[in-house]
């Protein structure tokens, strides 16, 4: 084991107290719900290159990786351009709408839960929007921001991770 990766261990166990114990003590649990937000919001940061628009987007088939669901759909005026299935962190879908925002946040907030993608956490601000989800078999984390370099158009990330 490298000295980081040891270094990383050290760190996990200072910061998430009772996971190396027995027993499901709430604050445990707590922690490691915590550990595996900050995971998903980390994985959708390091992903595809947002800045690339509609027009000059090449869609990728359908299904879109082992590990994302196939009962997951995405807004109309969507094109889904990036797909990067990360082994057994999960699954990072990236795509690019001409929808706008609020119609976009309405799907996932509406649509996607109507569809057994129920939202555990999540925030919106004026120009992006973050939330966790939870499916029978899975959890993951969908965020969508108003793109920087093409305007009107909205990006939309969503990280499917195996279950727990």
């Amino acid at each position: 084991m490298t000295r980081a990766a040891l270094a990383l261990a050290g760190a996990l166990l200072l910061v998430t107290p009772g996971l190396a114990g027995c027993g499901g003590d709430s604050e445990a649990e707590s922690s490691s719900e915590q550990a595996r937000e900050q995971a998903a919001e980390h994985e959708l940061e390091g992903a595809a290159d947002r800045s690339v628009c509609r027009a000059d987007a090449d869609p990728v088939d359908k299904p879109y990786g082992e590990g994302f669901p196939e009962a997951w759909a995405f807004p109309a005026e969507t094109t889904v351009y990036d797909v990067e299935d990360r082994g057994e962190t999960g699954v990072i879908v990236t795509g690019i709408s001409s929808a706008p925002f609020q119609d976009i946040l309405d799907f996932l907030n509406h649509d996607a839960v109507d569809a057994g993608f129920e939202i555990t956490e999540g925030e919106t601000e004026e120009h992006d929007a973050e939330a966790n989800w939870e499916s029978d078999d899975q959890s993951g984390r969908w965020a969508i921001r108003e793109s920087a370099d093409c305007p009107g158009e909205t990006v939309i990330q969503v990280f499917a991770a195996p279950p727990a």
